[in-house]
């Protein structure tokens, strides 16, 4: 591992950000998400490396987790990453103690003096604040099952994927083409005496050869933070205060590095070819931003459909019809079943989850929602959500979740 950095070239990135995003606020969104910290292995020696990593932190946390980002975003490494080794991965993951700095996020705990509060675990975990404070501080039987709660609903449900993206360079068929345009242009301009044609023919053919064959293969690794009653409870005894504690303080530091992470898998995205219509010739960065978050969008979707922990759920926004913003971004197709699932919670606190019935999508009404599919004119780009019908059930109702059935 030879450097570690985080960039800040704002100007771009809000450019890059304010172009495309199709985020939008869900109606009854008070539901709880996983959390996500993303991460990306830069290589610095590779084409289009600079652009890839601005293109990269660019990117927003996908909107059906919560952002559990930590300060480093990149990771800059001369190394290559070997097809199926992961000995560069988990050397940054565990000499940079991540576990234990995903912990201490959650805690809002500070790094100085050790103080601690549960705020972030209240509002993601939708407790109401003061009945929370009053169940904990009196360390009753309902607070005891709150915290467990938070444990294995929030705390434990903490991802980390790891992005190695590399350029795939294709510039021998692309040059080519570059080529055969400038011939196309030159002889155009000498049948008719027309530079313009000349002129045509040398941008078309600098931009096929620069940007239009942009393409990219990304391994994304996923890893799970282990928190079990064993580490709760070895964390609220000993390493948590709410007060600036010394002891506590070093309790914590001594213990940071024994947090671990869980592998879990790891994904490869397919380098499917990416339509760059609706993309200006003097854009070339949103060029690559497109191409890298289509690839590990595909990369998301593939690791959700295969482990089960990692699904997101979404709520319903109406019943009549029945639609969700949800879509091909997340691997929607004519074939997907999901479950309905309505959320209950015990006189304790604990939230569990009840499938009440199964849906799926109408075949000509599923969304694209896919970045920049807008731009591009793709098929059902506009609809805005994801219309369904009832496989299986009884009545629904607007908030309730829906979460895909493998």
């Amino acid at each position: 591992m030879k450097q570690l950095y985080r960039t800040s070239l704002w100007s771009v990135l809000l450019s890059l950000t304010a172009v495309g995003l199709q985020a939008q606020e869900e109606p009854a969104a008070n539901y709880r998400r996983s959390s996500l910290y993303s991460v990306l292995v830069n290589h610095d020696d590779q084409k289009f490396g600079e652009e890839i990593k601005t293109a990269f932190l660019a990117m927003p946390v996908p909107d059906k987790y919560n952002d559990h980002d930590l300060s480093v975003k990149v990771v800059t490494i001369q190394d290559k990453i070997k097809k199926d080794d992961q000995f560069l991965i988990n050397d940054f993951l565990t000499g940079n103690q991540v576990a234990g700095r995903l912990v201490a996020r959650w805690f809002n705990r500070d790094p100085f003096t050790g103080q601690c509060d549960m705020e972030l675990v209240k509002e993601r975990g939708l407790y109401n604040a003061s009945e929370f404070d009053k169940a904990i501080a009196a360390q009753t039987q309902r607070g005891q099952a709150m915290l467990a709660d938070a444990g294995e609903e929030l705390i434990g449900n903490t991802f980390v994927l790891v992005n190695d993206i590399r350029y795939i360079d294709r510039g021998k068929g692309s040059k080519a083409l570059g080529s055969i345009l400038r011939i196309g242009g030159m002889l155009a301009g000498a049948m008719t005496g027309n530079s313009d044609f000349t002129d045509l023919g040398d941008n078309l053919g600098s931009l096929t050869e620069s940007y239009k064959g942009f393409k990219v293969k990304i391994n994304t690794y996923l890893y799970r933070l282990a928190w079990n009653q064993e580490a709760a409870n070895s964390f609220y005894t000993a390493q948590y205060s709410a007060v600036p504690d010394q002891t506590k303080h070093a309790n914590f530091m001594e213990a940071r590095g024994g947090y671990q992470l869980n592998y879990v898998g790891k994904q490869e995205s397919s380098g499917s070819n990416v339509s760059f219509i609706g993309i200006n010739e003097d854009e070339p960065l949103l060029m690559v931003r497109k191409a890298c978050q289509r690839a590990l969008d595909e990369n998301v979707t593939s690791l959700q459909k295969e482990f089960e922990f990692f699904k997101t759920k979404s709520p319903l926004v109406s019943v009549s019809p029945l639609t969700a913003y949800v879509g091909k971004k997340e691997g929607v197709t004519d074939q997907s079943r999901f479950e309905v699932l309505e959320q209950q919670e015990d006189e304790q606190g604990r939230r569990s989850y009840k499938r009440v019935g199964i849906i799926k999508p109408v075949a000509s009404r599923i969304w694209d929602n896919r970045y920049m599919a807008l731009e591009e004119g793709a098929e059902g780009a506009n609809l805005g959500f994801t219309t369904f019908k009832k496989v299986s059930g009884g009545d629904f109702l607007p908030g309730m979740l829906i979460r895909e059935l493998k």
